[in-house]
């Protein structure tokens, strides 16, 4: 994993996400959730992927446990946060680099080969080790740890901190998402948002590609 210290100067930087963008763990995420409200007998449906997608661990719990989250005390509530957790690791530890989506490697690729900056900004705490498995964690120059922000997306916190690591002004970054939180969240650090996924989902974003293969890093420089 690159070191968190950049000393390169970059003239503009790309911030990416990591679930749904560069690989798609959003099924492993879901099945954990969905055992661990299973084992407290509440509600779960798949309807469940879209509010949870770009939220952080704890936010993703408080909406999983709904109007029963006020029977859980914060120290249980971090326990459960946990064994979630390690199913999710479980369920990854097979990933590799055949897993990354279409388009993906070409466009990290793109970025480095043009000189521009390179972070990660996913809510995940997971992400490097996701990052090394896909094999692409040497292509970052940053990864921000999502406990190191105070607010998770849709604050700007998290792609702030990235473009603090890279020493590029937000301006002049560009944020790469697949959940209108994460969308708001680039906005709202004021940068270029380049949405993957559905247009009417993401409609918030400055462009909207249906994935990575149509993304060419130059055309979204300002």
């Amino acid at each position: 994993m690159p070191a968190t210290t950049v000393t390169r100067h970059f003239s503009h930087a790309f911030i990416f996400d990591l679930d749904g963008v560069l690989t798609d763990t959003a099924r492993q995420h879901l099945a954990a959730w969905g055992a661990l409200a299973r084992m407290l007998q509440l509600p779960f449906d798949a309807a469940m992927e879209d509010r949870l997608r770009g939220l952080s661990r704890m936010d993703s719990l408080e909406l999983v446990l709904g109007s029963a989250a006020g029977r859980f005390s914060a120290e249980r509530k971090q326990a459960l946060a946990e064994h979630k957790n390690a199913a999710y690791v479980d369920a990854i530890a097979g990933l590799t680099p055949a897993d990354l989506l279409p388009g993906a490697l070409a466009a990290l690729q793109a970025v480095r080969s043009g000189g521009w900056g390179l972070a990660l900004a996913s809510a995940s705490r997971n992400a490097p080790t996701v990052l090394a498995r896909l094999g692409v964690a040497q292509l970052f120059d940053h990864v921000v740890d999502p406990a190191s922000v105070a607010c998770g997306k849709p604050a700007p916190d998290i792609f702030l901190a990235a473009a603090q690591a890279l020493n590029v002004a937000p301006v002049h970054c560009v944020g790469i998402e697949d959940a209108p939180a994460g969308v708001q969240a680039i906005r709202a650090a004021g940068m270029f948002a380049v949405g993957i996924g559905d247009p009417q989902v993401l409609h918030g974003a400055d462009l909207v590609l249906p994935d990575l293969l149509g993304l060419q890093p130059g055309s979204c420089l300002h």
